[in-house]
């Protein structure tokens, strides 16, 4: 009567790990993939590219202007409490840049990004950020001070902006992130990751030369 379940006991045992051990690991992978919402630019863009980017082997992806379309209403208070529309710089390129405070690779790209917005103003260029992930604005502004950005930001911390891009264009897990408008307002450049004054420099100079 007692050998019965002795025998039986080995064999549940090792049935219940073998069935936990890839929840486990599941829910562990997840876990590091949460964490990855301040994204070096390691994503080769299948999952988050729209329809009309073509991919670039610098890492970035355009739209030909036949594909491009309107982007979405981007207005709302800065990270200084200041309304801002995106819209009133139409007519001109604009370059949208996805931050947080807390991000290695926007803080490794903060220098290039004031530099080339500097150099770009007198050619019509403007700048703005989205600022995404802080908790608050104090953040925000200390970081903006600490690299002396010459352009406001608009103070997103749910990510509901970015939300309001057509599925594809901006995925709010990848930050940092930077999105050139072309002069009738439609995104015409991608680049996922820190970027550097070259690839800025490049992304902005074709949509100069289009009416």
């Amino acid at each position: 009567m007692s050998a019965r379940p002795a025998s039986a006991r080995p064999s549940v045992r090792p049935r219940k790990a073998l069935l936990t051990t890839p929840l486990a690991t599941a829910l562990a992978v997840a876990g590091a993939v949460a964490l990855t919402a301040c994204d070096s630019g390691t994503s080769d863009g299948r999952a988050d590219r729209p329809a009309g980017f073509v991919q670039g082997k610098d890492g970035t992806a355009t739209v030909p202007a036949a594909d491009r379309t309107r982007a979405p209403d981007l207005s709302g208070s800065t990270t200084r409490g200041a309304p801002l529309d995106v819209s009133r710089y139409r007519g001109g390129v604009v370059v949208l840049n996805v931050w947080s405070s807390t991000c290695g690779p926007c803080i490794a790209e903060a220098p290039a990004l004031a530099k080339v917005a500097r150099s770009t103003r007198s050619k019509g260029v403007r700048f703005v950020g989205i600022n995404t992930g802080d908790t608050g604005t104090t953040q925000a502004t200390s970081f903006e001070k600490q690299h002396a950005m010459p352009y406001p930001s608009l103070f997103d911390p749910a990510g509901k902006l970015l939300l309001r891009f057509p599925k594809g264009v901006l995925n709010p897990q990848f930050v940092p992130a930077t999105i050139v408008l072309d002069k009738q307002g439609r995104p015409a450049a991608r680049a996922i990751g820190s970027v550097g004054e070259d690839t800025l420099r490049a992304m902005i100079a074709p949509l100069l030369k289009e009416k």
